[in-house]
Parts: C-alpha cells; sequence; structure tokens
C-alpha cells in the first residue's frame, strides 16, 4: 500500500473525503447538493490539518470517478488531476460501485439507482469484476448490495470515501491511468434551445 494517501469523493450530494495513515484513518463527510466545487479544497486542507501532514508528506490520491452527479464527479476528478500534477504523485480513479463492493464477501453484485427507472448493475467474483451496465430491473440471484438491491441487501462494509481511499492505496504502487469519469449514459442536460450566434466576416 501507498500511504498516506488522500481519497475524495462528490459524484453524489455529498463533499467526503478519508486520510488513510498507516495507523489510522481520518473521514469527513459533509451532505450538500451543490457547493462541492468550492467546499472541497478547504475539506481536503482540514483533513489533513488534522492528521498533521502537509500537502508534499502525501504519496498519492485517489478520487471517486462516478457513476454519479455529471457535475459532482467532473470536480473531483478534474481537483485530482490537477493535485496530482502539481504534486508529482499518483492519482488512482476508483468507480462507486467497486467501492461499494470492497470489503463484501463475493460473489457479490451492485445494484445501485441510476434514476428513470434504470439501475447500474455490475458483478463481482472472488477473481475479477464483470463490466458495469444499466439494466431495467434487476433480480439479484446472488448476494447484493447498493441503494436497489433490495431488502435483502448487505450494507456497505465502509462509508464509501473509505473503500476509495483503500483501493487506491493497494493500487498507487503500480502505474495507473490518469482518472476520468465512469459515465453510463449521456448527460441529462439538453441542448440550448436559442440558435447560435451569427459571426459576422
Amino acid at each position: 500500500m501507498l500511504l498516506p494517501i488522500l481519497a475524495f469523493d462528490t459524484s453524489a450530494a455529498h463533499c467526503a473525503a478519508a486520510l488513510l495513515l498507516p495507523d489510522r484513518l481520518i473521514l469527513r463527510e459533509e451532505a450538500m447538493e451543490k457547493g462541492q466545487a468550492e467546499r472541497l479544497v478547504p475539506l481536503l486542507e482540514e483533513v489533513l490539518a488534522e492528521g498533521g501532514l502537509a500537502w508534499a508528506d502525501l504519496r498519492a490520491l485517489a478520487v471517486g470517478t462516478g457513476p454519479g452527479n455529471f457535475t459532482g464527479v467532473r470536480i473531483a476528478v478534474a481537483a485530482a488531476r490537477g493535485l496530482a500534477l502539481g504534486l508529482k504523485i499518483p492519482a488512482v480513479g476508483v468507480t462507486r460501485l467497486e467501492a461499494l463492493a470492497h470489503g463484501l464477501p463475493r460473489p457479490l453484485v451492485v445494484v445501485e439507482d441510476a434514476r428513470r427507472g434504470q439501475v447500474y448493475v455490475q458483478l463481482f467474483t472472488p477473481e475479477t469484476a464483470g463490466p458495469a451496465h444499466l439494466a431495467d430491473k434487476v433480480v439479484p440471484t446472488t448476494a447484493a448490495t447498493g441503494s436497489a438491491a433490495g431488502e435483502a441487501a448487505l450494507p456497505p462494509a465502509m462509508p464509501l470515501v473509505e473503500a476509495i481511499a483503500r483501493i487506491g492505496a493497494a493500487r498507487a504502487a503500480t502505474p495507473q491511468p490518469r482518472p476520468a469519469p465512469f459515465y453510463l449514459r449521456g448527460a441529462d442536460a439538453a441542448p440550448p434551445a436559442d440558435p447560435p450566434p451569427v459571426i459576422l466576416p
């Protein structure tokens, strides 16, 4: 594991951070519908201060890449890329689905509400993870977790951002691709109705 590692996530209606040290974990999560862009870096600085660390003490970053709120995912991923570049340390992207599965017995299927009558689904076996996909309905035939997994759903083994930190710490020692948003469908936003401006010669 590459420690200390600072993890954060803004893919849902929250701003969450975890500082994973060799001997302890510092965890902070604040519920918020909007304002994550302004709150994220101050929250990270507060977590670092609580751990007695400076930015330069970090060896890696981990970030939640979704699926989730489009704007929230972009906020966290952009911050992770910029911080990693400035600090010259690796940044690891971790999806919400694999974070929810972390620490639970396998085989396991993660079923998360994707709204519009659909769910995000991903199967995890002891050896590997299957492809994540969108589905209209899922009736799990194995152990399941997630917001749409039904009454028998297993609770997460740990807070989401802690799982992101632990997965990131395990992966950061080997080369990783730059974090990127994990989208399984297009944005809900409609294109502007106004015609584009006319550019005069």
